[in-house]
């Protein structure tokens, strides 16, 4: 290799290193830092398990009359109005449809009274989510883009007074709203946010240049949240933009394997002018109201997909019964019965998860960052499960679209429509890993505040040495504390046969708690590369919340008397039984797994060494430089291009229309 290689290698080596630590920076700048109240998944991941926490909400089912009538005629107009087959075909939202959910008042759920909206609290709002959840999963979108992400609620907590006055009462009568942030050649980096909003030179404005990817609702939106980088000052703003403007242009309305009426697309900015007060938040405050408005966004997935959990379970219930194969149901063979069993209790767990997030978020002594996540993240990942089980009962007519199935006679039950609506769903609202990441990241919160120099890559020698005073006094009295489980009397006595769960998930917590030390400890400033072991610990994190609150809503309705309460605990138990082997799974795998082994085959994909596997096949018409997205320089030369282009052309078109004139 020559010196100009080597030096080349460096530079590039450089360089890399240089954009990951500035993409911590940004991040750590923009994350919460200080924790607003108590937080049952971080205490779980001290090894203190809070049930406490949880058992101070009422878990009461909503019984306002007014939430109960929106109630019953969305059901209504879900039933008699939303076709959809015709929405799934057809890839559009009806008029009609968007009409009658904004007379309804749908599009105004989260926003507060005194701006025109229901002014629902978050226990009603996942309760009319999850019944979206079990119809349609395009309205699901519509509405949750609209005013979980969009312009309501990011206006509604860090906005102005005369903010919320002009914007809020439009976006309850139906204006949709959606929130951009991805942009082609930028994924979950804000570091390398390239959208800018420049500061005119009479400071009354912002102009706004560049584009953004995957907006949902945005070929619908008359007003849409947009994250965008001052170039002066490197900080990033959040902006009100009315898609009416100048220079506002959807370029492309994307389209995807399910979520078919998406009103997802790439919408360009050009010089376009952004009033000052338009501007969410102080200056710089763009990403840290991005994520914030994220944490209770994200109360809308949990929601709608314990929804179609529900769905699955009737499904199953009926299909099971009606079916008979070899002289019996198909739901009494073993096998059928087993996935029947694991759809069942999954539901339960969904909507426990759903109904103790929502709670937690009306609790103004709860900082519900991790949870939110937390269930977001389980349910997803659990919903995809269950509907490939679902239709693997459903068998051939699982795969079979509605529509065909209904023009030969059937019923027309579309499983193969939710399979592929709710895939997506791992990726909304912040991806599967991202969420990983970003639940580790809170998990080790307060180690870092102790320890963060001796984990920190670029702490020095110094640095390190000067901490270790500090480390050792707490670790000193935290550390074997997370060993003592023991007392006199069984804990959680009062839950009955369900408390040994509970027990097992106290000391599960306490020794989630040690094994992240102990990986802390290992690996050191090499942790945070290590994500085989961060996911695995957050997993069991999940795992944790999942058991306690399915216990606890069990417990509820143990409690009031509710004749489905024996069931409930039958239910409670069995999946209590499974987690425990899942957690089990998880820690075992902490340190005996494959990761190495993993990362290795992955690298050599990537320099190339496995192609042999590919042949056999006809090669893509596409290379590794085609693939790369396109970054905000090329795409905004590319428009000033076009621009001379047209100007160009112009004078041409001006010539031909006088002669054609003057003949």
């Amino acid at each position: 290799m020559s010196a100009h290689s080597v030096t080349l290698a460096a530079t590039k080596s450089e360089t890399r290193m240089a954009d990951v630590q500035e993409a911590r920076r940004v991040a750590e700048e923009a994350r919460e830092k200080v924790w607003s109240g108590d937080s049952f998944m971080k205490d779980v991941f001290l090894g203190n398990f809070r049930m406490d926490l949880l058992e101070r909400l009422s878990l009461d089912e909503p019984d306002r009359p007014e939430f109960l009538e929106f109630h019953r005629k969305l059901a209504d107009f879900l039933q008699n109005e939303v076709d959809s087959v015709q929405i799934d075909a057809t890839g559009e939202y009806p008029p009609e449809v968007i009409r009658g959910l904004a007379e309804l008042g749908a599009f105004g759920m989260k926003i507060p009274k005194e701006y025109g909206g229901l002014g629902f609290t978050h226990p009603e709002y996942v309760r009319a989510m999850e019944l979206v959840g079990a119809y349609d999963g395009n309205i699901v979108a519509l509405l949750s883009a609209h005013q979980a992400i969009g312009v309501p609620q990011p206006v509604r907590l860090f906005g102005t007074e005369e903010q919320k006055k002009r914007f809020l009462p439009r976006c309850a009568k139906g204006a949709i709203s959606a929130f951009a942030l991805t942009e082609p050649a930028v994924g979950s980096d804000p570091a390398r946010l390239a959208t800018t909003a420049e500061l005119s030179k009479d400071g009354k404005h912002y102009i706004l240049n560049g584009q953004k990817l995957w907006c949902t609702n945005g070929t619908l939106a008359e007003l849409i949240v947009v994250m965008a980088r001052n170039p002066a000052t490197k900080r990033i703003n959040c902006l009100v933009v009315e898609m009416d403007w100048p220079g506002v242009t959807v370029d492309h309305r994307c389209h995807f394997m399910g979520l078919k009426a998406l009103a997802n697309g790439v919408i360009s900015f050009d010089n376009v002018k952004v009033p000052l007060n338009n501007r969410i938040g102080k200056d710089g405050d763009g990403l840290k109201v991005a994520l914030v408005t994220l944490n209770t966004g994200r109360l809308s997935l949990p929601a709608a997909t314990s929804g179609s959990a529900k769905r699955y379970v009737e499904v199953v219930r009926k299909w099971s019964n009606a079916r008979v194969q070899w002289g019996i149901p198909v739901g009494k063979h073993e096998v059928i019965a087993h996935k029947n069993a694991y759809i069942l209790s999954s539901a339960f767990a969904m909507e426990s998860l759903a109904y103790v997030v929502g709670e937690l978020a009306d609790r103004k002594d709860t900082d519900i960052r991790l949870e939110a996540a937390a269930a977001k993240e389980w349910n997803t990942v659990r919903g995809w499960k269950l509907s490939d089980e679902t239709l693997q009962v459903r068998g051939g007519r699982g795969y079979e679209t509605a529509a065909s199935l209904k023009a030969r006679g059937e019923p027309a039950i579309g499983i193969e429509r939710l399979m592929r609506d709710s895939r997506i769903n791992l990726i909304f609202e912040g991806s599967s890993e991202i969420m990983h990441l970003f639940i580790a990241r809170e998990a080790v919160d307060k180690h870092l505040s102790v320890a963060g120099d001796l984990v920190d890559p670029n702490a020095s020698i110094g640095k390190r040495l000067a901490a270790l005073p500090k480390i050792i006094a707490f670790y000193a009295w935290w550390y074997p504390t997370r060993w003592l489980r023991w007392s006199l009397w069984p804990s959680f006595a009062r839950y009955g046969k369900l408390g040994k769960h509970l027990r097992y998930a106290s000391r599960a917590s306490a020794r989630l708690a040690r094994q992240t030390f102990h990986g802390m400890a290992r690996f050191g400033p090499g942790l945070e590369r290590r994500q085989g072991f961060l996911f695995r610990i957050v997993d069991i994190g999940l795992e944790i919340f999942a058991l306690a609150a399915t216990v606890r809503h069990a417990r509820k309705l143990q409690q009031d008397g509710n004749e489905a309460a024996a069931q409930a605990v039958d239910l409670a138990d069995f999946f209590a039984r499974q987690t425990r082997r899942r957690i089990d799974d998880l820690f075992h795998e902490l340190w005996h797994n494959d990761d190495a082994r993993a990362t290795r085959v992955g690298l050599d994909l990537l320099a190339g060494k496995h192609t042999w596997l590919e042949r056999g096949i006809t090669p893509l018409p596409y290379s590794t430089e085609d693939l790369r997205p396109k970054t905000m320089d090329e795409i905004l030369s590319e428009r000033e291009q076009r621009k001379k282009e047209a100007a160009s052309e112009q004078p041409a078109a001006a010539d031909e229309l006088h002669i054609a004139q003057s003949r």
